[in-house]
């Protein structure tokens, strides 16, 4: 594994679309606090759920990040070729005795869908596998810009799935074991998924990985509250408009304003790193998009 001692970030798109404003500001954001920090940024393309993914939406990002001069260090990770380390993982965590296999369909799950405990297994339905998590379970972690958080993982989030139904891995298990591999020392991302982040806390303790610092930013929303996603039809950057979308970006992270004198993206970004504040980023989980 790589040496732990270096900062390394990464940015971790799904290929369900092309690139937006709102996966800017999380790509742009990890990128710029690794390049101050002396560190290494990687780029991991989360493509673990086909029937999800949208044909050549992984390259289409690819060339987006190119095109905006966020440049990463080393060759892209993809999830889809790393089947070999999951199921590593998993028989890692079956040898101590956590992991179970899963019939319940979502009618038969507890309330907010969680799942204590083991199932009685019937027939040759399909089965998942989940971890299990002992009651009074709970996970602490210091975000750096959301502050202290403190998780009853039992009650939020029970036994959880670490492969699915259909076969494939579940994006809790194959997240942490990735991070592990390139050694992922700072993670920096939306605040959508700082709920995630106990169920890969619990995952790093199990699995015998070390934690790494998290930063969660708050994401841009539309005006009714709904986060500017691919779901919710967000559109896709226009690299002709690089520079626009990375002041756009960098002015939602409340960062100074880049001279009006840099128009090109690579200009920008060496600007933008020199001039990098984390003090000003918004603590806060959501912001609405500005118009």
């Amino acid at each position: 594994m790589p040496d732990s001692s270096l900062y390394r970030g990464r940015f971790a798109p799904s290929p369900t679309g092309p690139l937006h404003l709102g996966s800017l500001i999380a790509a742009l954001a990890s990128y710029l606090e690794a390049r101050q920090h002396g560190g290494q940024w990687l780029v991991r393309m989360e493509d673990l759920d086909p029937p999800r993914e949208q044909a050549g939406a992984a390259d289409s990002i690819l060339q987006s990040l190119r095109d905006h001069a966020l440049h990463w260090d080393g060759e892209v990770m993809f999830q889809s070729e790393r089947s070999a380390a999951y199921e590593q993982a998993l028989t890692q965590l079956q040898a101590s005795g956590l992991l179970f296999p899963c019939q319940c369909s979502r009618q038969q799950l507890g309330p907010g869908g969680l799942h204590h405990g083991c199932c009685e297994i019937r027939g040759k339905a399909a089965t998942a596998l989940r971890v299990a998590v002992p009651g009074g379970a709970h996970v602490s972690f210091d975000d750096a810009l959301q502050g202290t958080q403190d998780c009853d993982l039992y009650a939020t989030a029970g036994d959880f799935v670490v492969r699915r139904k259909d076969g494939l891995f579940a994006y809790q298990l194959a997240v942490v074991v990735d991070d592990a591999e390139q050694g992922i020392s700072h993670i920096v991302r939306g605040a959508d998924l700082m709920d995630s982040t106990p169920r890969q806390f619990w995952l790093q303790q199990q699995l015998g990985y070390s934690t790494p610092s998290y930063k969660h930013l708050p994401v841009i929303t539309h005006a009714d509250g709904q986060k500017l996603s691919k779901q919710s039809f967000a559109p896709a950057l226009r690299s002709e408009q690089a520079s626009g979308n990375l002041r756009q970006a960098l002015s939602f992270l409340q960062q100074p304003p880049p001279p009006a004198s840099l128009d090109t993206p690579a200009a920008l970004l060496n600007w933008a790193q020199a001039h990098w504040s984390p003090t000003a980023l918004p603590a806060v989980t959501a912001i609405p998009e500005a118009h």
